[in-house]
């Protein structure tokens, strides 16, 4: 599971990610060239989902969340100031998952 692009039409499909594993609920930065999204690439059991931004062009992979549990769904407001995103941190050990939202510092 990658993150692609591609024009509303189906043209220039292209490949951003080429991480393995799980690569999946990608959404753009208000500024239209960045795309956060949520990987488990870097996990070892499988769940480990944590947020990663990189740029439309597929460089400039950076690690936004540092989690051993599942952090995903990242949306950022309109104007770019904050962050919403899923995480099952917090949850005392439970399968409940809640919404954090964050101030977004570039």
């Amino acid at each position: 599971m990658e993150i692609f692009v591609c024009n509303v039409d189906g043209s220039g499909l292209k490949q951003i990610t080429n991480l393995g594993k799980a690569n999946w609920a990608p959404f753009y930065h208000p500024n239209g060239k960045k795309i956060i999204f949520s990987s488990n690439h870097k996990g070892t059991r499988g769940f480990e989902f944590n947020l990663f931004m990189i740029n439309e062009d597929g460089s400039g992979l950076e690690q936004i969340t540092y989690d051993k549990v599942f952090d995903s769904f990242p949306m950022f407001s309109p104007n770019g100031k904050q962050i919403i995103f899923s995480s099952n941190r917090n949850n005392g050990g439970t399968r409940d998952t809640n919404l954090f939202v964050a101030d977004w510092v570039d």
